[in-house]
């Protein structure tokens, strides 16, 4: 054999125990997931359900934090525009003297 073939053969086999591994993890991981999610009270056949509502917590969430972001503008808009009128009719009663 020359070194080139031994070099193939290394590669391949490294590359298969890596897969194999890589899949072990996975099996090992969805298995505890799963586990997780029974003992929470959701079984597996619920999945599509659960998902449906995760996406419902996201939206209810996004819209949550828009209206947070949109009543800090409200606010500061408010606040600054009464200062504004504030100063308005201070200048007018000023100049009004």
């Amino acid at each position: 054999m020359q070194e080139a073939e031994v070099q193939q053969i290394v590669a391949a086999v490294l590359a298969e125990q890596q897969r194999l591994h890589k899949e072990g993890i996975d099996d090992v991981v969805m298995k505890t997931v799963i586990n997780l999610l029974t003992s929470f009270g959701f079984e597996e056949d619920e999945r599509k359900e659960l998902k449906k509502d995760f996406i419902h917590l996201r939206k209810w969430r996004i819209s949550v934090e828009s209206a947070e972001g949109l009543t800090v503008k409200v606010i500061v808009g408010t606040i600054v525009s009464g200062l504004v009128a504030a100063v308005w009719l201070g200048f007018k009663a000023f100049v009004g003297k």
